[in-house]
């Protein structure tokens, strides 16, 4: 499965509005945000980079006046794993991720959830998962135009509204690429936590992809362990592991 969430990766940045290529990755930009959870590379499954492909890699990044950063699984590409140490890459972190498949999928039948109808939708979801995150990026029109484009081009994005009519938490989901989809950004604002927002929204979202999208799964990573008890409720199952790893200045 590494090997299928890592080419996922590969086409993923490769949708990205700028995507380049050096020997052994794949580099993907997003001119509207200097987010180095938007901008990111990766390797290619079985790369065997050399250094000067790392500098060629970073050179990269740099005349972007990026931090270079990279997520992968580094089952799936050991000699650039290695490259990127040798070169001073270190780890923000290795999580596990899950993967959910039609088979394990369990859909919990409330609390409702939702796709977005409009611009409104779009511009609170956003804000709302800004506020879930605790301030990691600012609410913005191009991040709300992000979810619309992901919901626009094969993904998915679904929220849980309110009592008040606002948006009490939400989610997306990638669209598929090499028969597996990413689903992330699950989140739920202070006040609504605890209710089956982010079991509800994650399961409706894996419903979408593997029902409607033709993913043949859905994987995603948890922050701590009682969100994976959530993820695994839904039907989420433990998989591999993938590396986030950066060079500082």
């Amino acid at each position: 499965m590494d090997i299928d969430v890592q080419s996922f990766t590969v086409a993923h940045l490769r949708r990205r509005p700028e995507s380049v290529e050096t020997a052994g990755f794949v580099l993907g930009f997003d001119p509207a945000t200097t987010s180095p959870y938007v901008n990111y590379a990766t390797p290619v499954p079985g790369a065997e980079p050399t250094a000067a492909d790392v500098r060629a890699l970073v050179a990269a990044f740099r005349e972007r006046g990026l931090t270079p950063r990279l997520e992968f699984a580094p089952d799936a590409a050991p000699e650039a794993a290695a490259a990127l140490d040798a070169a001073g890459f270190t780890a923000e972190a290795e999580h596990t991720y899950l993967v959910c498949t039609a088979q394990t999928l369990v859909v919990p039948a409330h609390p409702a959830v939702e796709a977005p109808a409009d611009d409104g939708d779009y511009l609170a979801l956003d804000a709302t998962l800004a506020e879930a995150f605790s301030g990691e990026f600012q609410s913005s029109p191009e991040g709300a135009e992000r979810l619309r484009r992901t919901e626009n081009s094969g993904g998915a994005v679904r929220f849980v509204r309110a009592a008040d009519g606002t948006v009490a938490g939400g989610a997306l989901c990638s669209a598929p690429a090499a028969g597996t989809a990413e689903l992330a950004g699950v989140g739920t604002r202070p006040a609504h936590r605890g209710r089956g927002i982010a079991g509800a929204v994650t399961a409706e979202l894996a419903r979408v992809l593997l029902h409607e999208r033709g993913a043949a799964s859905v994987w995603l990573e948890y922050g701590g362990h009682d969100s994976r008890r959530v993820y695994e409720r839904v039907g989420f199952r433990p998989r591999g592991t993938r590396r986030y790893a950066r060079l500082e200045d």
